[in-house]
């Protein structure tokens, strides 16, 4: 259930990076943060 929540907002995150809504808001750390938590999982694999 916590993969599939994780998997929403990173969708709706990478959404709206392509559109440029994270950009027009300041929230393009958001990414950032997505990225850093994406990188233990590949370290784990």
């Amino acid at each position: 259930m916590l993969l599939l929540l994780y998997y929403v907002v990173a969708i709706s995150i990478l959404v709206l990076h392509f559109t440029g809504w994270l950009r027009y808001h300041n929230l393009e750390w958001l990414v950032l943060v997505l990225a850093a938590t994406v990188f233990p999982a590949v370290l784990y694999l």
